[in-house]
């Protein structure tokens, strides 16, 4: 984080410093924001985890019924007795942060403008169960490349928002907050913060909505770089042919995933108020819930804190617990499967680049992605998950930066403190 507190320390606290000015700030109702736990929801989250009544479970069983209480258990413990939330929030809340209403919701996000005069803005979009906790590893580098041995040429503004009825976002109050109007909702952020023409990056439901936001907008995306693309087979007779050892083992993981993994997915679509219940009530109901997840979608060998750390685990469930938004997440899921918004059908208008790791939970094969997308950049890695950015900074953002190197050069109209610098195509 060394190189978000250097820039801060070259900021005044006013919004025109932000890069957010009068045309950006006050206009739209963009509020500065401090994450603030009350001491009292710290004192019930180490109670009622003290007080869980824990299941019963097969001997030996692990993971193979669900959430395994040999890792769950202690895990929780830790979360109560061991993990200091108020480090972690101090650590989110060194990255400047907003509020703001967009079409009746409130919308929480991350914004933090590099110094360098060439950068240029990117969105990143978190997914479920994730948080802007995601991204906190590779905010830094992005926004100021030189701290962290790269080129300053390849810096970005960032804004990382949370979902509608995510963490900070808070509940959404009213139907209809399905993956489509997100995008509509995120290209209005980044209209109200000056930027008339931005990057897109985003992983699971990130991945969905920047993938809307291509067909929506092309004209304001530069490019979308996504770390999850779940594309299917055009349906032609040589969909299978030449199949490379790596492909066979991520469509293998997939088609495991198909058949195994995707309860979540009915109920969150179906009845995610019932859910609900059980989630905003107990915290370790909740942190099954989502470790679960990362268990199953990481790159590891039988040890889920190899591939993500417990403190980096506990920080995302943490905020979906101290915002009570488990319940909301989760509608998207059934708001999206209403009006089909949760399938994205391929387009050429925008260009894509795709970092395709090899634990990915739903992975697909490059000439896949070729047929139906004007594919620009694809990256084998070789290792990693679902949770890229947390699993594998480094990875991702030398990703991302790579894909979006030559598109500012022909694409992008970047804009700086409100007023447009076009780019000539070179």
């Amino acid at each position: 984080m060394g190189g978000i507190r250097s820039i801060l320390m070259r900021m005044v606290t006013n919004g025109e410093e932000f890069g957010l000015g009068d045309a950006a700030g006050v206009r739209s109702g963009i509020e500065p924001y401090r994450i603030a736990v009350p001491d009292s929801d710290l004192d019930d989250l180490r109670l009622r985890v003290q007080r869980t009544r824990w299941p019963d479970a097969i001997p030996g069983s692990q993971w193979t019924y669900g959430s395994a209480i040999d890792v769950i258990r202690p895990l929780a413990e830790y979360w109560a007795d061991g993990y200091e939330w108020r480090r972690h929030e101090a650590e989110l809340n060194e990255v400047p942060q907003f509020v703001t209403h967009i079409d009746g919701q409130r919308i929480h996000f991350q914004h933090v403008r590099s110094a360098e005069p060439g950068a240029v803005p990117l969105l990143l979009i978190h997914g479920w169960p994730g948080s802007i906790a995601e991204f906190r590893h590779i905010v830094d580098p992005l926004v100021d490349p030189t701290a962290h041995g790269g080129d300053r040429a390849d810096a970005f503004h960032v804004v990382v928002p949370s979902l509608p009825g995510n963490g900070f976002s808070g509940p959404t109050s009213e139907p209809g907050w399905d993956a489509l109007r997100v995008a509509e909702c995120f290209d209005t952020l980044m209209g109200s913060l000056g930027y008339n023409r931005y990057c897109a990056q985003g992983g699971d439901w990130g991945s969905m909505i920047a993938r809307h936001l291509g067909i929506l907008h092309p004209e304001r995306l530069v490019g979308i770089h996504l770390n999850f693309l779940p594309e299917f087979g055009p349906g032609r007779d040589d969909d299978m042919d030449d199949v490379s050892e790596l492909e066979a083992a991520i469509l293998a993981r997939r088609d495991d995933m198909l058949a195994n993994g995707t309860g979540y997915v009915a109920i969150q679509s179906t009845r995610p108020q019932t859910l609900a219940f059980g989630l905003t009530d107990s915290p370790v109901g909740l942190l099954s819930w989502i470790a679960e997840k990362f268990w199953t979608w990481t790159d590891h060998d039988g040890e889920l804190f190899d591939a993500v750390s417990r403190d980096d685990l506990l920080t995302d469930v943490s905020i979906y617990w101290f915002t009570g938004t488990a319940g909301s997440s989760a509608r998207l899921y059934y708001e999206s499967a209403r009006t089909g918004s949760i399938y994205v059908p391929p387009f050429r208008d925008t260009p894509i680049g795709v970092a395709s790791f090899p634990k990915e939970a739903l992975g697909t094969r490059r000439r896949w992605v070729e047929a139906g997308y004007d594919l620009r950049h694809w990256t084998d890695l070789d290792r990693g998950g679902h949770f890229a950015a947390m699993e594998e900074p480094d990875l991702l953002v030398n990703d991302v930066r790579e894909f979006f190197r030559p598109l500012r050069s022909t694409r992008l109209v970047a804009a700086t403190d409100g007023d447009e610098v076009v780019r000539e195509a070179t």
